[in-house]
């Protein structure tokens, strides 16, 4: 029986920047694979770092997407500076969050409400429920 190799951690943060802006354009991994040629299954393996994405590949991706190819290597933690000489890493929470359905949907919504006095009522909800969750769980 084979163990299966874990994907590189640029190939996944690779693979979650298309997904996050495949998401934002409100775009279907189908629709997607069917501007490059390939399969859904393959963008599903793409944008989670199981395949890489080739040079060529990344190219269209960033044209079909309207992107720079640089984006998908924003705030990617490279291995080339020694650990002593690098920043500790802080995670990539906010692509992480922008990632799912869910963090798509909220900062979609957000970005419509136009009060500024509504906004910041709706980050100290959040903030406070939680608080209340970091309070039952510690």
């Amino acid at each position: 029986m084979m163990a299966t190799k874990a994907p590189n951690p640029i190939d996944k943060h690779v693979g979650a920047r298309v997904r996050m802006r495949r998401l934002l354009v409100g775009m279907s991994q189908e629709k997607l694979g069917t501007s490059l040629g390939i399969t859904f299954q393959q963008i599903q393996k793409y944008e989670k770092g199981t395949n890489r994405i080739g040079a060529s590949r990344l190219q269209q991706i960033s044209e079909v997407l309207g992107v720079p190819v640089a984006y998908f290597f924003e705030d990617a933690q490279g291995e080339a500076i020694p650990a002593g000489f690098a920043e500790q890493p802080q995670g990539d929470y906010v692509a992480d969050f922008l990632a799912t359905s869910e963090g798509l949907q909220l900062t979609k919504s957000f970005m419509k409400v136009k009060d500024p006095k509504v906004r910041r009522r709706i980050v100290d909800l959040v903030s406070s429920i939680a608080e209340e969750e970091a309070d039952k769980q510690g």
